[in-house]
C-alpha cells in the first residue's frame, strides 16, 4: 500500500504531459485528437496491467504518427474519410503480430537494430512532423509529401504575418509561437515548486488564456481542437465487412511494418528507461506480448496503435515511480478526465498542439545523436543520413529498409574486407593484416603471399586482425613451410592468430595446446 501510495504523484505527472501529447500525436497521425486519448487509456491500462517493463509509458508516439498518417492517406474513402475501417484491421494483425513475437520469445531479436538506423528513422520522423506541423501551426493547408511540405516552409513563414479570407495565420502562429516559447522556457526555468507541471501544459495553458482573450475582444476566429459530446462515438468496432480487407496485400505490408517499428520503438525505449532505476529488470518478450494484446485491442476499438514512449517514461521514473501501479493511474485519470471533462478539451488550440508536436520533432531531431555517430566513423553516419533521407523523401518504410540494407552491406564488408599493408626494409619484409581473413580474401592473402622473394625474412603482424577462418590458416601454414624450404624464415605469432580464429563457438586459443602448430613453429616467436 505504502508504494502504491508513492506513485500517486508521479501518475499525476505523467497525465499532465500525456493529456496534450496524446491529442496532438492524434492530429499529427491525421485522425481526430479524441483517438489519441482513447489509445492512452488502452496502453496505459493494458500494458501497465500486464508488462514487462513496470516503469515504462504505453500510449499513442510520434514515432508511429507519419506511419498512421501515410496510411491515413492511402485508405481514407468518401464513406471513411479517416481510412480509420482499414487502419482497424492493420492495427489488429500488428497487434497479433507482436503477441505472436512475445508468445515465442522473440523479444530479443527487435533489439538486434543498428542504433545507426534508429536514430536515422527517428530523425527523419522528427523531421516530417516539423514540417508538417508547421504548416498546422499557421492554420494553413499544405498537401503532398513531407518533402513538399519541407520546402513550403519559407512560403509559409511569409504567410504567417498575413490574412488570407477568415483564416488570421497571423494569429494562430502567435499562439503557436507563443506556445514553444512557453515550452522551452518553462523546460528551463520553471519553478521548483511547480516542477509537478510539464512544459507541454504550461504551453497549453498559455495558449488557451491567449486564445480566451482574443476571442474576447475580437471577432478573430481561432481553430480549437474539434470534440464530440461523448467519446464512446468515437469508437467503431470491425464490421464483418472488415474481413475481406485480409486478402489485401496492402494491408498486410502495412501491418507488418506497423508490428516492426512499434516493437522496435518499444523495445529500445524499455532498455533506455531500465537503464533509469535499479527496480525490476525488464521482460522484453512479455512487453512485447503485452503491447501486441494491447494494440489488438486498439484495433477493435478503431483508435490508435500503442507503444512504449520515451518522454512520458523518462518522466514516469524522475518522478519517483517505483511499480506498474503508476501506468495504470494516469490512464485511470486520462478516462475519468474524457468522461466528466471532455468539453473543457474544445478550448485548446489547434495550433498549440502543432506547437507542441514540434517541440517533440526537435527532440527526435537529436543534434548529439548526430556526433553521436560521427564519433563511430562515416559508414555509421551514412547509415543514418540516409535512414533519415529515406524516411523523409520516400516512406518510413523505405527509410528502414533502405538502413537495413546499408547496415548488411557494412557487416558484410567488415567481414569480408582484409587490408594487408607491406614494408620493405633490406632483406625483412612486413606485412601488417587488418579487418578479417575469410575466404572471401584469399586472392589478395596469396598475391601478397606470392610476392615475397625467396630468402627474405617475413615478419606477419596480427594484431588489428579481427577474425581468421580456417582458409586463410591453411594457406598461412602452407606458405611458411614452403617459404622456409627455400631459405626463408617467417616470423608470426601463431598463438595470437590462433586466438583469432573460433570453431564451434570456442576461441581456438583457449585449446591452444590442442592445435597442431605449424611445422617449426614456435609459440614465442616475435
Amino acid at each position: 500500500m505504502g508504494k502504491l501510495k508513492r506513485d500517486v504523484g508521479p501518475s499525476f505527472v505523467v497525465f499532465l504531459i500525456a493529456l496534450p501529447l496524446s491529442m496532438g500525436i492524434a492530429q499529427a497521425s491525421g485522425v481526430p485528437p479524441a483517438l489519441g486519448l482513447i489509445t492512452a487509456v488502452v496502453g496505459g491500462l493494458v500494458v501497465g496491467l500486464f508488462g514487462g517493463a513496470p516503469l515504462q509509458i504505453s500510449g499513442p508516439s510520434a514515432g508511429l504518427a507519419v506511419l498512421i498518417l501515410e496510411m491515413v492517406h492511402r485508405f481514407r474513402t468518401d464513406e471513411d474519410p479517416y481510412g480509420l475501417g482499414t487502419i482497424a484491421v492493420i492495427v489488429i494483425l500488428a497487434g497479433l503480430l507482436q503477441a505472436c513475437a512475445g508468445f515465442v520469445k522473440l523479444g530479443g531479436f527487435f533489439r538486434a537494430v543498428s542504433p545507426a538506423v534508429i536514430r536515422g528513422m527517428l530523425t527523419g520522423i522528427g523531421i516530417i512532423i516539423i514540417a508538417k506541423q508547421f504548416h498546422v501551426m499557421i492554420d494553413d493547408d499544405v498537401q503532398g509529401s513531407a518533402l513538399h511540405a519541407l520546402i513550403k516552409i519559407p512560403e509559409g513563414i511569409v504567410k504567417a504575418f498575413t490574412v488570407e479570407g477568415d483564416r488570421y495565420h497571423y494569429v494562430a502562429a502567435s499562439v503557436g509561437l507563443a506556445t514553444l516559447i512557453t515550452i522551452v522556457a518553462w523546460e528551463r526555468f520553471r519553478p521548483a515548486k511547480l516542477r509537478a507541471v510539464p512544459g507541454p501544459l504550461a504551453g497549453v495553458l498559455v495558449a488557451v488564456v491567449g486564445t480566451a482573450i482574443v476571442q474576447a475582444a475580437t471577432d478573430v476566429n481561432i481553430v480549437s481542437v474539434q470534440v464530440g459530446e461523448s467519446f464512446a462515438g468515437y469508437i467503431s468496432l470491425p464490421s464483418a465487412s472488415s474481413l475481406s480487407l485480409l486478402e489485401s496485400s496492402a494491408v498486410w505490408t502495412s501491418a507488418l511494418a506497423l508490428a516492426f517499428v512499434a516493437s522496435a520503438e518499444t523495445l529500445l525505449c524499455a532498455t533506455a528507461v531500465s537503464r533509469m532505476h535499479t527496480g525490476q529488470r525488464t521482460n522484453y518478450d512479455r512487453e512485447l506480448a503485452a503491447q501486441g494484446i494491447a494494440n489488438t485491442l486498439c484495433g477493435v476499438l478503431g483508435t490508435l496503435p500503442v507503444t512504449g514512449v520515451i518522454s512520458r517514461s523518462t518522466a514516469n521514473v524522475q518522478a519517483g515511480a517505483t511499480t506498474r501501479w503508476s501506468s495504470v493511474m494516469q490512464a485511470t485519470w486520462i478516462f475519468l478526465f474524457v468522461v466528466f471533462l471532455p468539453g473543457t478539451l474544445a478550448y485548446i488550440p489547434q495550433s498549440a498542439l502543432a506547437a507542441i508536436l514540434i517541440y517533440v520533432g526537435f527532440k527526435l531531431v537529436d543534434v548529439d545523436a548526430v556526433r553521436t555517430m560521427a564519433a563511430y566513423g562515416r559508414p555509421v553516419l551514412a547509415i543514418f543520413a540516409a535512414t533519415a533521407i529515406g524516411v523523409v523523401v520516400i516512406d518510413l518504410l523505405s527509410g528502414i529498409i533502405l538502413g537495413f540494407v546499408l547496415s548488411t552491406a557494412r557487416l558484410v564488408y567488415s567481414l569480408a574486407h582484409l587490408d594487408i599493408e607491406r614494408e620493405e626494409a633490406g632483406n625483412r619484409i612486413d606485412l601488417h593484416f587488418q579487418g578479417s581473413a575469410t575466404f572471401v580474401a584469399i586472392p589478395r592473402l596469396a598475391k601478397a603471399l606470392e610476392d615475397i622473394p625467396a630468402g627474405t625474412e617475413l615478419h606477419v603482424h596480427v594484431e588489428e586482425l579481427d577474425f581468421i577462418d580456417h582458409a586463410c590458416l591453411d594457406l598461412l601454414t602452407a606458405f611458411e613451410k614452403r617459404h622456409q624450404e627455400t631459405g626463408g624464415r617467417v616470423v608470426l605469432e601463431w598463438h595470437s592468430l590462433m586466438s583469432r580464429y573460433v570453431k564451434g563457438g570456442v576461441r581456438a586459443a583457449d585449446r591452444a595446446s590442442r592445435v597442431p602448430q605449424p611445422p617449426g613453429s614456435r609459440s614465442d616467436r616475435a
